[in-house]
């Protein structure tokens, strides 16, 4: 299958590179939604526009076993500073998670399956919106899964770009690979005076930063220090005016766990930690949104993925899995169906280019390695040469 793969490899690298050029934000991938849409029917495959707002769907082939493949395609609002000839037509906004590439790896995918007459069915789900949510806090996922694509789906697969790890090395383990993410929105409410008379009044700003070292201290003080936790506050607003103490401040941020009952502590301590506005003579509004779950993988894929790791590039290309605190909404699709997803080294060179930067980069020879694994692993659980994961019994 990777023969295959370096066959096409060119094509891939030029779709990512159209797709890295014209970046769209989560929920506005119109273009990037098209140009899917038209490879895949160029290439034969039917395609299904439209799902969970600006996603497409393709299917390849009909009946059972349905295994789904996914990728997601949205960008990021940073301001590229990469001088390539590939760089981001788009003031402010780029592809710094490696989307564009995931998306072009699973139209490899198509162009890799589409004349091998499989039994069942392979649907690609090119999903919009991974970084971000609607108005109504539901992301791209969770958008696909209402709209019915993983609808009779027996597994699910997909890959993330590891801008840390070397091309032609993976990483694919059981069990938790992502953290649960939630966010909180506060408020804290004091009295404005004059900066001259600090006492007429209560000064939110002093107030909110003992909230910040309460919540400095759940980590470090009332959660395990055995069970990964952050919180983590990314955006405080107060004031307009050097000399006048304002009336309120806002503070907003993130909480990050791998388990389900560390994550219901972290909830309980922040509302814990921001008492101690209303102990100061403050009052306080706080609102946890919550997020999506951590990435599960399922062993028995798990299983299936090692195995043509290893058989197509050698076992000594797979590497531990580096656990980090980063979020995934494949989470969702996982829960949906039996999944598993692994990390693809696209490092360049020895020097790391880190996602959510402006200047991300990824090694492009990684595309064909993407693309073979995904449509290898995918066409030994259609033809039977690898069993289909079973969900336990409730």
């Amino acid at each position: 299958m990777y023969e295959r793969a370096l066959a096409i490899q060119e094509r891939l690298v030029a779709l990512r590179r159209d797709i890295h050029q014209h970046p769209e934000l989560g929920f506005r991938e119109t273009r990037t939604a098209q140009l899917v849409a038209d490879t895949l029917r160029e290439l034969g495959v039917r395609a299904r526009t439209g799902v969970g707002k600006t996603g497409v769907v393709g299917y390849l082939g009909e009946g059972s076993p349905v295994v789904a493949l996914r990728a997601d395609m949205d960008a990021l609002p940073l301001q590229e500073v990469n001088q390539v000839p590939y760089a981001s037509q788009v003031p402010g906004l780029m592809h710094a998670c490696g989307h564009d590439a995931h998306t072009a790896i699973l139209l490899g995918v198509a162009m890799l399956l589409r004349d091998l007459q499989l039994p069942g069915q392979v649907r690609l789900l090119f999903q919009p919106c991974e970084e971000s949510a609607d108005k109504e806090g539901k992301s791209g996922a969770e958008r696909m899964i209402e709209d019915g694509a993983m609808k009779g789906v027996d597994a699910v697969l997909s890959l993330h770009v590891g801008s840390s790890l070397p091309t032609g090395y993976f990483e694919v383990e059981a069990g938790t690979n992502s953290a649960a993410v939630d966010t909180f929105f506060a408020t804290i409410v004091g009295q404005g005076c004059h900066g001259a008379y600090p006492q007429r009044g209560t000064d939110p700003i002093f107030i909110t930063a003992q909230v910040i070292n309460a919540l400095n201290g759940i980590v470090s003080r009332r959660i395990d220090p055995f069970q990964p936790a952050v919180i983590s506050i990314g955006s405080i607003h107060a004031g307009v005016a050097p000399n006048v103490i304002p009336q309120q401040v806002e503070l907003n941020g993130t909480i990050r766990s791998l388990s389900e009952e560390v994550r219901a502590q972290l909830h309980s301590e922040l509302a814990r930690a921001f008492g101690v506005a209303d102990a100061l003579g403050a009052t306080h509004a706080l609102r946890i949104e919550k997020g999506v779950p951590s990435v599960v993988n399922d062993g028995q894929v798990v299983a299936v993925m090692r195995q043509v790791v290893a058989d197509l590039f050698g076992a000594d290309k797979l590497l531990p899995r580096v656990q980090g605190m980063g979020a995934e909404d494949f989470s969702l699709l996982a829960e949906a169906a039996p999944g598993a997803m692994f990390r693809l080294g696209t490092m360049p060179g020895t020097e790391e280019r880190l996602g959510h930067s402006d200047t991300f980069d990824l090694d492009e020879s990684a595309l064909a390695y993407g693309a073979a694994i995904l449509a290898e692993t995918a066409r030994r659980f259609l033809t039977g040469e690898a069993p289909l994961p079973q969900r336990p019994a409730a």
